[in-house]
């Protein structure tokens, strides 16, 4: 059976114990120990690097089974093993903060701009990857990761440095973003539902309530702490970098003057018709607590819609991951912008406390590269847990069950993965036009750096972390607590957050002029 998680020091001062050679729990930026492990029969006198892949997500029945496919390949391409560690969604944000704490000796860890990157950067729980200087290890993207750097269009990795550093690689995938829903298409019909209405969220009550009416056992909308109608990606929030710090332009529009999101029309407009929605009782009670995500919510069969960041067969490919082929539908509500948020959105991110940081980066690199591996991480093992149909086109094995991780968007290259058969064989081609004529954000190319305000940046996100939940889901009254909210935020020291935000931005848009 596949291990839990392993939270604290304990595992490290086990290992020390372990192996002499180890030199773990050091609290450097260079190698903090190895994580060596005896090879398998066979393999004579080898060590066997153990690769700890750390990413949210469900746990899979089969992952051992995966493990060990994978292992077969690793031990022969990279004298390494795999150890694949999802962590629940729900429980996500409170281990990772744990394990980087504790510093746990893990050696990849998903990252995102929208999930804390900027902040868990400047706690220094990431290698910087292009830096020359590096103690022990050096610039690794340029010793490792050539497959990489070859393939990856250069925007993504530039829009994602942070002080021209990269503390992780970003998967190669859409580049653009649209919010907008995703529906149970089959329902619809069978309610006679009108959903070519559907265009604003102002248009959904109308349908939710239908759904509530004549489906009561149904949830007509699932929305959660992250997913819902004022995420960045349905209200065009540009945060400049971490989404947990105050300051934001619109994607959308022109003006690049920095201010805290609750001053926007648009903000006080999506959380009062969110909270309408609640109020209704057309969306779940536990919103801003639960720890489905909105792909295993419309899973379990009893949700009708769920928001999303959006791209061409979104819909067909969640389908094809949870059984729901042929009976998901997408609907794009806003348009389709770029800004550094997306070229960060995704990334593989090298711990600060891994035992081999090359390892680690070889590794990364074979998931940008290797399609044989790509695959067997994304979808399992062919004939099993799928069957090719023709070409790079498969379908549901005998026992996909056991292994449908959903999580193509977190490593390496989407242009590698294979294509469902109820998607568009014409998938990755949609994809680059999709990216090609989107509205790109006047802040694209510039990361905020927190270093200069840490303390009251480290503040602001626990405030943020505190009231969003609620006010992004409808749980709670807006007219109450936004007062509260906005009164906690200028107390942390967010105005003096904006005014080095504003300043940074400001800089770095004299450059392109």
């Amino acid at each position: 059976m596949k291990k839990t998680m392993r939270i604290g020091t304990l595992s490290c001062i086990m290992m020390l114990t372990a192996s002499m050679m180890l030199s773990a729990c050091d609290t450097s930026t260079s190698s903090t120990g190895s994580q060596s492990t005896p090879a398998a029969a066979g393999d004579g006198n080898k060590q066997l690097a153990t690769i700890k892949l750390v990413y949210p997500g469900s746990p899979q029945a089969d992952e051992a089974k995966i493990e060990e496919a994978i292992n077969q390949k690793l031990a022969s391409t990279l004298n390494a093993k795999l150890d694949i560690m999802p962590i629940d969604w729900g429980q996500w944000e409170n281990k990772i903060n744990l394990m980087i704490a504790s510093r746990e000796p893990v050696d990849i860890i998903f990252t995102a701009q929208w999930n804390g990157h900027a902040i868990n950067v400047s706690k220094g729980a990431f290698l910087p990857l292009n830096d020359d200087s590096l103690p022990k290890h050096g610039n690794l993207l340029k010793q490792y990761g050539k497959g990489i750097t070859d393939s990856l269009d250069p925007i993504f990795l530039e829009g994602a440095k942070i002080n021209g550093k990269n503390y992780g690689v970003p998967t190669n995938k859409e580049l653009a973003a649209q919010g907008g829903v995703i529906y149970r298409e089959d329902i619809a019909k069978e309610l006679n539902l009108d959903m070519s209405k559907v265009k604003k969220i102002e248009d959904l009550e109308a349908v939710l309530s239908a759904v509530k009416e004549k489906k009561p056992e149904l949830t007509p909308l699932f929305l959660r702490d992250g997913d819902n109608l004022n995420s960045h990606y349905f209200s065009q929030y540009d945060y400049l970098g971490d989404s947990t710090i105050p300051g934001v332009i619109l994607k959308d529009d022109t003006s690049t003057k920095v201010v805290p999101k609750y001053e926007l029309p648009r903000y006080k407009e999506i959380v009062n018709a969110t909270r309408n929605l609640m109020k209704k009782g057309l969306v779940n009670k536990d919103a801003a607590t639960t720890p489905l995500s909105g792909q295993d919510a419309m899973k379990a069969g009893n949700v009708f819609m769920i928001t999303g960041s959006l791209k061409p067969g979104k819909d067909a490919e969640m389908a094809s991951v949870i059984g729901l082929q042929g009976k998901l539908k997408q609907i794009d509500m806003t348009e389709r912008t770029i800004s550094t948020g997306e070229t960060a959105g995704s990334m593989l991110g090298i711990s600060s406390a891994s035992a081999d940081p090359a390892k680690a980066m070889q590794f990364i690199n074979l998931l940008h590269t290797d399609k044989e591996l790509n695959n067997l991480l994304n979808f399992g093992i062919e004939g099993t847990h799928y069957v090719k149909t023709s070409g790079d086109i498969i379908k549901a094995g005998p026992q996909y069950k056991g292994y449908s991780p959903g999580a193509a968007w977190q490593f390496g290259s989407q242009f590698l993965n294979y294509i469902w058969d109820n998607e568009d064989p014409k998938k990755w081609e949609q994809f680059r036009a999709f990216n090609k004529d989107a509205k790109k954000s006047p802040g694209l190319g510039f990361t905020f750096n927190a270093e200069p305000v840490k303390t009251e940046v480290a503040a602001a996100a626990n405030i943020v972390k505190e009231f969003d939940p609620g006010l992004d889901t409808g749980s709670v009254e807006p007219d109450t607590v936004l007062p509260k909210y906005m009164e906690k935020l200028k107390a942390s020291g967010q105005d003096k957050i904006i005014a080095e935000k504003q300043k940074q931005f400001d800089s770095y848009l004299s450059t392109k002029k």
